[in-house]
This record gives structure tokens, sequence and C-alpha cells, in this order.
């Protein structure tokens, strides 16, 4: 990519954190943030070295630079570092994405009961987001108002608040309905030296997605007016979306990327 082509992409230029983008949805987002001309991008994992460096080779492949970041943000003293890290690596942060966050469907904390599910979605997703988000704001404010707004944007869910049965729906609501809730007032309290939006993703085919029943697969796409899962490539666009330097008029806005809620949907 040369020069003239990245300066008239919609990242140009920028440089840009994405929290969990050792894989799915932050992977995507990170990568298309290179791919659509950012500078640098700070890669923040938690555990997935081998997830984050296959990120980062990525982004390098279009031409920006990678800075990898361990961090746990159920952890004060590393969301402390992992703020400290990409104020000094990058320099400036012209976006910050908030996509980290606990996977309780998968792994080993899926065989955790109920409410250590819950706890731990609290601590990092909605605490840890908080604080993060906190201290960045801070930071931002330390090196004074810029003639164009740096951009904040939170992974929620579009159906944190219209509901979903189960334990899933009782556990992601709340805590994503809380996150959500946080963009909306920090999007008040900033503004206008600050733009602060929310990315609402539906049915998104990450590793839940990938593994999950025949009966899910079909109420994911069935549920869609595009009648076919998300890709975390969509909530990334969406992102860049919200997150480019060009648009300055959108703040305070929650973008719902669901492929149309289908209203026609009976469950059986």
């Amino acid at each position: 990519m040369s020069a003239n082509e990245s300066t008239h992409l919609p990242m140009s230029d920028s440089h840009v954190v994405v929290t969990g983008s050792s894989s799915g949805i932050g992977k995507a987002t990170a990568i298309e943030m290179a791919k659509q001309g950012a500078r640098k991008v700070l890669i923040h994992y938690r555990s997935n070295i081998r997830g984050a460096e296959g990120t980062a080779k990525e982004i390098e492949g279009f031409g920006a630079s990678a800075t990898l970041c361990q961090a746990d943000l159920s952890v004060s003293e590393d969301r402390e570092r992992l703020v400290e890290v990409a104020f000094r690596e990058m320099g400036n942060i012209d976006a910050w994405v908030n996509n980290a966050g606990v996977d309780v469907l998968t792994g080993e904390i899926a065989s955790l009961d109920f409410e250590k599910k819950l706890e731990k979605l609290l601590t990092v997703d909605l605490v840890g987001t908080i604080s993060l988000s906190r201290m960045v704001v801070a930071r931002w404010r330390l090196l004074g108002n810029k003639p164009v707004p740096p951009s904040m944007t939170f992974i929620g869910w579009d159906q944190a608040m219209k509901g979903m049965e189960g334990d899933a729906g009782q556990m992601f609501g709340p805590v994503k309905a809380a996150v959500m809730a946080y963009a909306s007032n920090l999007a008040q309290s900033v503004a206008p030296n600050i733009r602060v939006n929310t990315v609402a993703p539906g049915w998104i085919k990450t590793a839940w997605g990938s593994e999950t029943t025949e009966y899910w697969s079909e109420r994911a796409k069935s549920q869609a007016l595009m009648n076919r899962w998300g890709e975390p490539n969509d909530v990334a666009r969406a992102v860049v979306f919200l997150s480019q330097k060009d648009n300055q008029f959108f703040t305070g806005q929650t973008l719902e990327v669901n492929g149309g809620w289908n209203r026609r949907y009976h469950q059986g």
C-alpha cells in the first residue's frame, strides 16, 4: 500500500488500541484498523500470546506497526500498566476500543456455575472496562484538547435490553446493559473533547458459534433479516466507522450489528 493510497483510508495515520485483540471480534477489529490505514495498533491480550502474535503478523502485512501488551483486566495494576504502555509506545492515541471480555461459554470457565461466571463477567467486562476507560480518559485530558477528538468504542450486545431466555441471557444481559449505560453516560461527560460510542453485536460467529448446536445455529440465522450469522469482520467494520477521524459528529450512539432484527421470527 502506497503512502498516497493510505491517506484516503478511514483510519489513515491513526494510532489505535484494541483490547482483547488476540482472537474473535478484537482480532478482526485490530486487523481492519490496519487495513483501513492505521499506522500503529496496540494488541492487548491476557494469555493468548500465540493469537496476539498472529494478529500482529497480519497487521504488519498492511504496513502498520504492532505493539503487544499482556494484561489481566481483572487486576488494577495490570490495567494501569496497559494504559502506561499504550500512551508511552503509541505517543498519541486516536481510537481506543474496549473489546476485551471473559468467554464463559467455551473453555474451562464454561464448567463453572452461574454465580462464578457472573462474577467473572462483572469483574472484567464491567468493572475492569469502566476502570480502564476512566484511566484512558484521564490521560487524554492531561494531554489537552485536540482539533480532532479521540474516539472510544465499547462493545455491547443487541439483546441486552430486549431480553433472552436462559442463563446466558441472565448473565450477559445485565452486564452488557450496564456497559452500554456507562458508555452513554461517559459520552455525556466528556463531549465535545472525546467521542464515545457503542457497537452492539447480535449473533456473531466467534468461538462459541463455531461449536454450537444446530438449534442455535439455525436460530442465529433466522433472527437476522440477512438470514446468516454475523462475522467478526462485520463488527470490525462498524467499529472503524465509529472510530474514524472524519466522523466527528457521531457520539453517544449505539450501533447494532445484527443483520437486522427479524421481527417475524417465532421461537418454537
